[in-house]
């Protein structure tokens, strides 16, 4: 666990919790199929603080009124109010990358700041593998939310302040998992305590909620997908704009290259003093292949 060590202010602050990438690790037959086409190898939880919502709501809203208007978006298949796309909330996915452009340089006017947390699934892969050879009856979640809670509890033991806060998570598949969310937290915040002798600050509401509910989850998310382009594609300039506002990314499969002096390579944790670069990650990921 880390705490940081930068001057905090007591505002009240919201943090937008979401993920990217997908939880599958195996096909029908037991097949591994992370890394596969169509499967991402990376699978990433996200948060996003954002120190005045209101601003951030009204911002994003305009752009997106704007964007429908404008005529050099006719007929753009995302922009069809009907396919409840970008027309209804941003996504990064599915935005053109001129929505996306302008969407980006909005997020960089804004007080917002990013931690995240990434698992190479193909590690996962060879522990699953592995406890199945002693444990016969042991089988990996497939709906992913035992890999969701696990990042969830790293994600919220990155203490980055002290003010009172709120978290809007996305809603994961049909229904709502407030109780398992809040509960991964406390379990972290436990721990936190018995490590330092400290209690973390508990958050005054919770809530599960979709994207075009709330901006601050469209926000969240177009970091997640600069943090997935870099690690799925070796694709750095998206991750590199939003790197200013981005305060830690905690990889859990970085191994140790050399001995001495700490650096990210050997603990995990890319922060301004050691940036997340194809350089300082270099050895693990698809990015190896695609460079």
């Amino acid at each position: 666990m880390s705490v940081n060590s930068e001057p905090e202010d007591s505002t009240p602050v919201t943090w937008f919790v979401d993920e990217a990438g997908d939880p599958t690790l195996f096909g029908k037959g037991g097949k591994v199929v992370a890394a596969t086409e169509g499967c991402s190898r990376f699978f990433i939880a996200g948060k996003l603080e954002c120190r005045d919502v209101d601003a951030l709501t009204a911002d994003l809203e305009r752009l997106r009124k704007d964007v429908v208007a404008d005529p050099f978006f006719k007929d753009v298949p995302s922009l069809d109010p009907a396919r409840k796309r970008t027309a209804v909330h941003f996504h990064a996915k599915d935005d053109p990358p001129e929505v996306r452009f302008m969407v980006y340089k909005l997020l960089a006017l804004h007080d917002l700041r990013f931690v995240a947390v990434v698992r190479d699934k193909l590690r996962l892969v060879d522990y699953a593998l592995q406890r199945r050879g002693i444990d016969p009856t042991y089988r990996y979640d497939p709906t992913g939310h035992e890999l969701y809670d696990e990042l969830t509890q790293h994600l919220f033991s990155r203490l980055h302040g002290w003010s009172d806060h709120k978290i809007v998570f996305a809603q994961r598949g049909h229904k709502p998992r407030t109780k398992a969310f809040v509960d991964a937290i406390a379990q972290e915040g436990d721990g936190f305590t018995r490590d330092f002798g400290l209690s973390k600050p508990k958050p005054t509401e919770v809530l599960c909620s979709v994207p075009k509910d709330h901006a601050g989850l469209q926000a969240v998310d177009y970091y997640l997908w600069a943090l997935q382009r870099f690690y799925e594609r070796g694709e750095a300039r998206y991750l590199n704009f939003v790197w200013p506002q981005t305060l830690e990314v905690l990889d859990l499969d970085v191994e140790p290259t050399r001995k001495g002096k700490k650096s990210a390579r050997q603990t995990g944790i890319f922060n301004k003093e050691h940036p997340l670069t194809l350089e300082s990650r270099a050895g693990v990921g698809r990015m190896d292949r695609e460079i």
